[in-house]
């Protein structure tokens, strides 16, 4: 007979093609699916019957700021608990490499640390510190625009110089050559917003012979979020490379209702280029505290401030009210600060949820004190809330959502599909139960549901917590098959 390491036994099978499920065997052997069928004959060494549960690729969190904690806290809690086997770093234009600060990280690569959390110049750097700490999870990672920025200029709030596009272009091009998956740009946050589209198009030059994508926390995600979108189409036909629109979203109330003509400009570009967005479950979005988005009629609670950390949880009415002051005062006296900002439409959240173009992304702060619930709950509330219970997406359709079709987008070889041969990241959960537990009150809270996580064939979660073994690995860029 023969032998494997793990043998799942009548598992309702997800593949993440977004098949509908079938009830097979899989066998798992040295870190990945050695077999697959029904009534397999293996002798192996750990045996699960997993009948009336679904087997899952590991989810793929495309949209991570997990630089640094996957480094610092490297058994990742958050993500393996909801069933991630996979994070992609470097989002927003913030990357923990390759930098080199000169004072304070800038707003907002705050949110990844402090200055001595900065500690990786070369791209390699990264790579190396990352395999030292082995990760519960696995690791693709994006280099920020606004990290090339801080190393080559001397002010952020211009637009760069033909001299230091090519330096940032240089350091671009060797993060590609270690294995980097592409550019990211956060044109929305202050020190970016300067930059001119030539300067990220001439940026981006080097992306498409590597098989590398743009992705882009759009300049606008309010009234000009049109402008914004063409921008970044534009960008991709200039670089002729894939674009994907980081958490699409409709901000503010003077912009709710406007999904379907934001979802209308997204099927006119990928009629005629590579495009594509992520999106997380939830009518409220977090960040750094920022000005412009500070309006009386949205609720918005404060996550942490450095000058005031003694008003984190609160909203920032009451702390205004507090100090007999307006929102804006506060909001200025509390600066740097952290926020959680109630100003999305679930209707529209629902929307751009369910579109076929988009893929699933937590947006997790992991350093925020009091996170927003989406760092813990992200994936079990997709597949809880909306595909079970509400049937916004058909449950072999959010999976997909979540392994196959980011798998393919950003180039992760031999993940994201339970294939023969590829890599062993699965989740097992309860279709029945699964669940996210976070709230905003009550953030940190592990999901109900998840039965057991393998990453790379390794037992690294089970409903009693995790197994305290850690096998995530550094996922170099592979050439991208885009799938619309």
């Amino acid at each position: 007979m023969l032998s494997c390491d793990t043998l799942i036994r009548n598992a309702s099978v997800l593949d993440g093609s977004g098949a509908s499920p079938e009830v097979l065997d899989i066998a798992m052997r040295d870190g990945r699916i050695c077999d697959i069928g029904p009534s397999l004959q293996y002798s192996a060494v750990s045996l699960v019957e997993a009948e009336g549960l679904a087997l899952a690729p590991g989810f793929i969190d495309v949209h991570t700021h997990d630089d640094t904690s996957v480094i610092r806290t490297p058994a990742m809690l958050p993500k393996l608990s909801q069933g991630v086997t996979t994070v992609i770093v470097g989002n927003c234009g913030i990357s923990a490499s390759p930098v080199r600060l000169k004072g304070d990280p800038p707003d907002p690569m705050n949110l990844l640390g402090e200055a001595a959390d900065f500690r990786y110049p070369t791209f390699s750097a990264y790579v190396t510190a990352l395999r030292d700490a082995q990760p519960a999870v696995n690791v693709g990672a994006l280099v920020g625009h606004t990290a090339l920025r801080n190393n080559h200029m001397d002010r952020l709030d211009r637009t760069a110089t033909d001299a230091e596009i090519a330096a940032m272009r240089a350091q671009l091009s060797e993060a590609l050559d270690g294995g980097a998956l592409g550019l990211s740009s956060g044109l929305a946050y202050a020190s970016a917003h300067a930059a001119s589209t030539d300067e990220v198009a001439a940026l981006a030059q080097p992306l498409a012979s590597a098989g590398a994508i743009y992705v882009t926390h759009m300049r606008s995600e309010a009234a000009a979020i049109l402008d914004a979108m063409n921008e970044a189409f534009a960008i991709g036909r200039a670089s002729h490379v894939p674009v994907i629109l980081s958490h699409l979203k409709c901000a503010g109330i003077a912009n709710w209702g406007r999904s379907g003509e934001v979802l209308h400009a997204l099927e006119a570009a990928r009629a005629a280029q590579p495009a594509g967005c992520d999106c997380y479950p939830y009518a409220a979005g977090s960040s750094t505290l920022d000005l412009q988005q500070v309006d009386d009629r949205v609720q918005i609670a404060i996550t942490w401030s450095t000058p005031h950390p003694e008003v984190a949880g609160q909203s920032l009415a009451c702390i205004a009210e507090a100090w007999n002051v307006t929102q804006i005062d506060a909001a200025r006296r509390l600066q740097p600060a952290g926020a959680i900002y109630h100003s999305i439409s679930e209707t529209d959240m629902r929307r751009i949820l369910a579109h076929p173009a988009t893929m699933i992304g937590s947006d997790g702060l992991p350093n925020d004190p009091r996170p927003h619930p989406r760092l813990w709950g992200t994936f079990p509330r997709v597949l809880g809330r909306y595909s079970r219970d509400e049937k916004l997406i058909a449950l072999p359709d959010a999976v997909r959502k979540m392994t196959g079709m980011p798998a393919q987008r950003f180039g992760l070889a031999e993940r994201g599909m339970i294939h023969k041969g590829y890599f062993a990241d699965l989740v097992l959960f309860d279709p029945a139960n699964i669940i996210d537990t976070a709230t905003f009150a009550d953030p940190i809270r592990p999901a109900e549901g998840i039965m057991s996580v393998w990453v790379n064939g390794v037992l690294s979660y089970t409903a009693a917590g995790a197994t305290g073994n850690r096998a995530g690995r550094f996922l170099p860029r592979a050439r991208t098959r885009w799938i619309q």
